[in-house]
């Protein structure tokens, strides 16, 4: 099965050179799996000729907001709008999450109650499910289509589920610790409040549920169920 990455966003130079770019953390996410993949950079506009060049769709995390002024959102939203109405599965991650909310109804914004980042817990349809976050912006209306699976008291829309078309997810189970580490040192000061990636550094040594994530996506791609 060919996963097609729309790259949404970039690493940190920073960390691009020892980590790889977001392309490279998915495909070590889903490493295993079966999955062959091709990447487009959507955000320097550069889009696949036809939604049907791969089996299904994945949209990254980006430094951007979806409700932004950026030559690539409009285009990305008709493909989204496209990719959804052939049914063919498609999975969001962050702003992947954000902007799959916002071209199909719902809406996103810059969240008053500030940041998460780090080691976060959901509710995970009645499970506790915990994944490293690295946002403000939410998904504060859900589109019509869309069912929560995952929720937590700073995040009402952590994860969401639309039929057997789309999975999208908040944070970010292709984060390890030493990217979380890396997004704390280089991207955190001075925007993240000081005591938040302090707290980020003290748990660095603590499990998440990455690979869970990963089974639940690739089980979302070939079986369009998630447990």
């Amino acid at each position: 099965m060919k996963i097609g990455i729309l790259q949404t966003g970039h690493a940190p130079d920073e960390l691009r050179d020892s980590l790889g770019d977001f392309e490279d953390l998915f495909e070590r996410l889903l490493d295993g799996h079966g999955f062959s993949y091709a990447t487009w950079n959507v955000v320097d506009m550069s889009f696949p000729d036809a939604i049907d060049e791969c089996d299904g769709w994945l949209i990254t995390g980006s430094k951007h907001g979806a409700y932004e002024d950026h030559p690539f959102i409009p285009p990305l939203e008709d493909l989204i709008r496209a990719i959804y109405a052939a049914d063919i599965p498609l999975v969001g991650v962050c702003f992947g999450h954000q902007i799959i909310a916002q071209a199909l109804g719902g809406k996103v914004e810059k969240f008053a109650g500030g940041w998460a980042v780090g080691r976060q817990t959901y509710d995970w349809d009645g499970e506790k499910i915990t994944l490293n976050a690295w946002h403000q912006d939410q998904v504060v209306t859900r589109p019509a289509d869309a069912k929560v699976v995952a929720t937590n008291d700073f995040c009402e829309n952590a994860a969401l589920v639309y039929g057997k078309r789309v999975f999208t997810v908040q944070p970010h189970p292709e984060f390890g610790s030493e990217y979380v580490a890396g997004l704390a040192t280089y991207r955190g000061p001075g925007v993240v409040p000081e005591t938040q990636l302090a707290t980020v550094h003290d748990q660095l040594d603590q499990p998440v549920d990455n690979a869970r994530l990963a089974a639940q996506i690739a089980r979302f791609f070939k079986e369009r169920e998630l447990a």
